[in-house]
């Protein structure tokens, strides 16, 4: 069956070139705001102006492995734990193929995408591998998603025996910016866990191909661990905000001069320094049940505390969302399979309820209940900064101060930094988002902060501090 439905296509493709269908009609939802960099330029907004804090998943096979029906789960699923973006791949490979055997280009030629006319879910001769992308745009529109859509991941390019060309990408990109350029709830993500000063033509192409053809789409570069979309493309004319992946390892075990190492909020007050203005994002921090450092399989797994870390010091950096990440998830393990990736042995579905994945959501509804455009970074106020697990990570608008630390450990704090002199305080749980008041203080000097329970990795605690 799928020989010689794959056989129709290519005949299709001859006689008429390249035929770009859509089930955009099949669609009810209303779409999505366009969304918008602020006009202070670091944060994210919708094109009515209201502020949107980006919070991902990576599910990342998404295209390729789930089935229609498993989109819907996974997409309400994300939806009802306060997620707003998907990144997902579009070409994990050249030969890349969805559940249902469908390919997505003729003979691994990016520049060759292959469709078919019509979109019929129930007749295989028509459904095709770009109408399941359709498919997943639609249904994300539904539960108010945005997918941030890698083109190509960035092995294919890299690769030593890589077909790509220049020429190839520069068709496919405008094949892609044609195809979903009425599309609200699409962002573009070049590159693909790639060094982004490598292969220097090729993402400035696909970049500027999509930003030309549709600049209302946000377009970013999604680089290797523990770099950062600045360091090559800061100034490029089509990124529109920038994106670091904070990486897999644990201090000691990133042995790169000059690396941050755990120390993601690192980028995020780089890049927030940098002119021109952008947001920023940590696009991939350590995943949880993934092996320290990947790949062996016999080092501890990443937990839910340390995306919480992960998660709070980047945000109270100055970063404009962040993004989740669940070793099953990413890569949509199914049961069955032979082998998972870094050791994974859990189902995709069975993780959608990991303990990180529901805590996200805190940290979003913590920053979207204050005045949003106004936050920005301030170390000043902590008098007693420490190092690694003792950092202190604090964030304040004209109103409010926000100080996060990941182990409990007691804050010394320079006050008189927002207006007042008065502040109310309480302590804000990340496990739980539950927020509990222990007083009223003055607004002056250098006061102590004693969090709740024992000083311990993972005893993470929000004080915040509200004007009076």
């Amino acid at each position: 069956m799928i020989i010689s439905k794959t056989i129709g296509r290519i005949i299709t493709l001859v006689g008429l070139s390249f035929v770009t269908v859509s089930v955009q009609g099949q669609n009810t939802a209303k779409p999505l705001q366009k969304l918008q960099v602020s006009s202070n330029k670091h944060y994210f907004q919708t094109q009515d102006g209201k502020p949107f804090f980006w919070l991902g998943d990576t599910g990342w096979l998404t295209f390729g492995k789930l089935s229609r029906e498993e989109i819907n789960k996974y997409f309400q699923d994300r939806k009802a734990k306060g997620y707003n973006v998907i990144q997902v791949m579009v070409l994990h490979n050249i030969t890349a193929k969805n559940v249902y055997g469908d390919a997505a280009l003729v003979d691994a030629d990016v520049s060759k995408p292959l469709t078919t006319p019509g979109s019929n879910f129930k007749n295989p001769a028509e459904y095709d591998f770009w109408d399941h992308v359709d498919y997943a745009l639609d249904v994300a529109q539904k539960n108010g998603l945005y997918l941030a859509m890698v083109p190509v991941w960035g092995t294919n390019i890299s690769a030593k025996d890589s077909k790509v060309t220049l020429a190839q990408v520069e068709k496919y990109a405008k094949f892609l910016a044609d195809r979903f350029k009425n599309r609200t709830n699409v962002i573009w993500m070049n590159g693909g866990d790639t060094y982004g000063d490598k292969f220097t033509d090729i993402w400035n192409a696909i970049g500027s191909t999509l930003k030309k053809n549709n600049p209302n789409q946000l377009v970013t570069f999604h680089p290797f661990g523990r770099t950062d979309s600045s360091e090559n493309y800061h100034n490029a004319s089509w990124l529109d905000f920038n994106m670091f992946q904070s990486g897999h390892r644990r201090y000691d075990q990133d042995t790169l001069p000059g690396s941050f190492k755990e120390d993601n909020y690192k980028f995020v007050l780089r890049d927030f320094a940098l002119k021109p203005t952008k947001p920023t994002l940590d696009g991939e921090p350590s995943y949880e049940g993934i092996p320290h450092g990947l790949h062996d399989t016999l080092q501890p797994k990443w937990k839910d505390q340390d995306l919480r870390r992960y998660a709070y010091w980047s945000v109270f950096a100055g970063g404009a969302g962040f993004t989740y990440g669940n070793n099953a998830v990413m890569q949509m393990y199914h049961k069955g399979e032979k082998k998972g990736a870094y050791g994974n042995k859990a189902i995709w579905s069975d993780e959608l309820n990991a303990p990180g994945a529901a805590q996200m959501q805190f940290v979003k509804k913590l920053i979207l209940k204050r005045n949003y455009f106004s936050r920005v970074p301030d170390e000043s106020i902590v008098a007693n900064q420490g190092v690694k697990y003792d950092y202190l990570a604090a964030t304040r608008g004209t109103d409010y101060i926000l100080v996060y630390t990941y182990n409990g450990k007691t804050m010394s704090l320079n006050m008189g930094k927002i207006k007042g002199a008065k502040v109310n305080a309480a302590w804000f749980n990340p496990r739980n988002g539950v927020e509990k008041a222990i007083g009223e203080f003055k607004n002056s000097g250098v006061l102590k902060f004693d969090p709740p329970g024992e000083k311990v990795d993972g005893n993470d605690w929000v004080l915040v501090l509200t004007s009076k």
